[in-house]
């Protein structure tokens, strides 16, 4: 396997985790800076009111997003394992 071809697979993987973590963290992130800027308007100084919401949007991520992620996780492990060959040889 050509230099080119290792970092086009590289590439991919980065790509493809970068990718599963921005679905599921981006929206916990802007649910968390909602509720900041809510808190320092209030001067509500309460640890649940910050944590509770971004589990439930999380968890609400990987349960609507979850067939999409592992349908990319299968598809680049599909991909790699039929590259074996050409990895080896």
């Amino acid at each position: 396997m050509e230099i080119a071809e290792m970092t086009s697979l590289f590439s991919d993987a980065i790509y493809l985790v970068v990718s599963m973590v921005a679905v599921l963290v981006v929206p916990g992130l802007l649910v968390g800076l909602v509720i900041a800027v809510f808190q320092a308007a209030t001067q509500v100084n309460e640890q649940t009111l910050s944590f509770l919401p971004r589990l439930v949007i999380t968890l609400l991520m990987v349960l609507f997003a979850g067939q999409w992620l592992l349908q990319q996780i299968a598809d680049f492990f599909h991909r790699l394992f039929m590259n074996i060959p050409n990895i080896i040889g």
